[in-house]
């Protein structure tokens, strides 16, 4: 770490939005993580372009997060610098039928505003613990809804540092990806659209959809959601549980047992548990009936 680089980020964003060595399991879902080596929470599109360009200059790795709910850090951290588009850059606004919303708001967040505004078709992600940017990139989706179905349009800053507005089509939406995951673009806003609903019924699908998932999921411990993609014909989740592996264990890190496509950190995992037991799942997965589970988490750092 420099102190003129430290000046520089200060310089754009504000010293107390620039934090050395910062421990990434505070800032996880699976409250993993060993330290970055800077952890910078700009406000707008042009601090979020001046830090990626100072990155660029300086030739010092980034890597942009939400809240950190599909993440997996090394437990040896990150020798560069993430950027946390989340709390800083988090705005939410309606009107009409379009929900207009930074890449940092929560799509609760978003879930909550169409609500208010007796919008429908937004439901399905009121329960995933992500933010708006992490959601385009990869198409999150649940219930039979994917953010490809509501997606009007996103504003992007590509690796060139330029700003542009890309229609759903120009998104390239599909399983799990986008043309923002493939291209390294960092999403900076989104349109939705939706449709008139009744509060009332709009209400009771989220209410649905959450009891689902507090019955289903291990909610109740640290995880980074589902652990594996979809395989095509299958479920990850029922794949492991025939593979007997319900409950097996690496160290602090578990397949949770309400729900095999979970891996949970039952407390003290690392970030070298949770590998060893993704690596472990598939082996016996691929072994048992010869197919390959393909990690949905994200990973960051050494492993």
């Amino acid at each position: 770490m420099s102190k003129e680089i430290n000046s520089r980020f200060c310089g754009i964003v504000g010293e107390d939005n620039v934090l050395l060595a910062e421990p990434m399991k505070k800032h996880t879902t699976f409250r993993i993580g060993g330290a970055a080596d800077y952890y910078i929470c700009p406000h707008t599109p042009e601090e979020i372009r001046e830090v990626i360009r100072v990155c660029r200059e300086e030739q010092i790795p980034w890597f942009v997060i939400g809240n950190g709910s599909n993440l997996l850090v090394s437990d040896s951290g990150y020798r560069g610098a993430v950027i946390q588009i989340y709390k800083n850059f988090s705005a939410v606004a309606c009107r009409g039928n379009i929900i207009r919303a930074q890449a940092g708001a929560l799509l609760s967040q978003i879930a909550a505003q169409a609500f208010r505004c007796s919008l429908t078709g937004f439901e399905f992600a009121s329960g995933i613990p992500g933010t708006l940017g992490g959601a385009v990139t990869m198409n999150a989706g649940a219930y039979g809804g994917e953010m490809k179905d509501v997606i009007k349009s996103a504003t992007v800053l590509t690796g060139e540092g330029q700003i542009v507005t890309l229609p759903v089509e120009a998104l390239k939406l599909g399983y799990r990806t986008s043309i923002v995951k493939s291209e390294a673009y960092t999403v900076l806003e989104a349109e939705i659209a939706l449709e008139a609903g009744d509060q009332t019924q709009i209400r009771a699908r989220m209410e649905e959809l959450g009891d689902k998932r507090r019955t289903k999921q291990p909610l109740e411990y640290p995880s980074a959601g589902s652990t594996f993609k979809r395989p095509e014909g299958y479920f990850a989740g029922k794949l492991i549980m025939d593979a007997g592996l319900r409950g097996f264990r690496v160290g602090g890190a578990q397949v949770s047992e309400k729900h095999c496509g979970f891996v949970i950190n039952t407390g003290d995992a690392t970030a070298a548990d949770v590998i060893g037991l993704i690596r472990e799942v598939q082996r016996r997965v691929r072994e048992k009936f010869g197919v390959t589970l393909e990690p949905e988490v994200r990973f960051l750092g050494e492993f």
